[in-house]
């Protein structure tokens, strides 16, 4: 019986490693196959070959691409996470620190400072988690892994284009086990698209340059249709009555004047009238009926483009409304 069990271990030992060795194998010839796209696009052979070097298959990427967190925090738990105490304070000093440069890239891109702040601390902490996985060998796994092929390639052929760029050596690309780079945690598409040199030296660094940082950030916000002529929105109370849940939603036949919200009861969390401006709002209600609303404007919406999450969007708007 021993030995039937002996032998039986050794038979899936060495099957589980023909089965690797044959993903691996499999993998490889998958990268001849994007290195031909990638010539296709104009990358050079001396950027491929150090893009890819040693790259191998990252079997932890596919597992946190598949198991990511299942349960669900409601918004008052998650908020005082996401935004303690300490990451309040830090955002305030990093404001005070930067607030020449936040200030000049603010007025150019008409966004406010306290928002790009706010970004930069929910995305990587002020620049402290940004990620160690090489880029492209994260990428190309997740493509490989085909459970989103297309979208994986598409990002692997942007972050070599970033390379061929000059703005990053294939070295120091590192991001997210997902491919997001940098301090504000830009896919490659994204950064290709709103990504800024922000002090002229020529390169688009969101890595370790921090006016690059908040450069494409705040030009992320005014390219997607962010308005610094008001704010985010507001957490209210809604009155027993409403039928919050078939007038709640982000889609545009759900917009109402905050007038139009006064007439249907809901005030500010005090208890007292909502603004008397002529602005349209959403309302947003994350958890349930039972949880946290808000009345929210347009600029939560790019809040939304840019994570589609009410959780990401709420405590980078919280974060920045802690701000002074």
């Amino acid at each position: 019986m021993k030995k039937k069990l002996l032998l039986g271990i050794v038979s899936l030992l060495m099957a589980t490693s023909v089965t690797a060795g044959t993903a691996e194998g499999d993998f490889q010839d998958y990268i001849v196959e994007l290195k031909n796209e990638a010539r296709e696009i104009g990358i050079s052979e001396p950027i491929l070959e150090r893009a890819f070097k040693d790259i191998a298959f990252k079997e932890k990427a596919v597992k946190s691409d598949r198991n990511q967190p299942e349960k669900k925090l409601t918004l008052d738990e998650y908020i005082p996470r996401a935004v303690p105490k300490w990451k309040i304070k830090q955002a305030n000093d990093l404001y005070q620190k930067h607030y020449k440069e936040l200030t000049r890239i603010g007025n150019e891109y008409a966004v406010q400072p306290r928002f790009i702040v706010a970004l930069w601390g929910v995305e990587s902490n002020f620049g402290k988690l940004t990620g160690g996985y090489n880029v492209i060998e994260a990428l190309t796994t997740l493509a490989y892994d085909g459970r989103r092929e297309e979208f994986f390639k598409k990002q692997t052929m942007a972050a070599l284009t970033i390379l061929q760029q000059g703005h990053i050596t294939p070295e120091n690309m590192k991001g997210s086990w997902a491919g997001a780079m940098g301090q504000c945690q830009f896919m490659p598409t994204s950064f290709l698209a709103y990504a800024v040199d922000g002090n002229d030296d020529g390169r688009k660094d969101i890595w370790t340059t921090e006016a690059d940082v908040f450069a494409s950030a705040a030009n992320y916000l005014k390219q997607v249709g962010w308005d610094d002529t008001y704010t985010w929105g507001r957490q209210v109370q809604l009155p027993e009555s409403l039928d919050a849940e078939s007038l709640k939603g982000l889609s545009e036949e759900k917009s109402k004047t905050l007038a139009q919200w006064q007439e249907l009861g809901v005030r500010r969390l005090t208890g007292k009238a909502l603004p008397d401006v002529d602005i349209e709002a959403w309302l947003v209600q994350p958890d349930d009926k039972d949880g946290r609303a808000y009345l929210v404007y347009n600029n939560y919406q790019v809040l939304m483009d840019w994570n589609r999450s009410h959780y990401f969007a709420l405590a980078v708007s919280h974060l920045a409304d802690s701000i002074k």
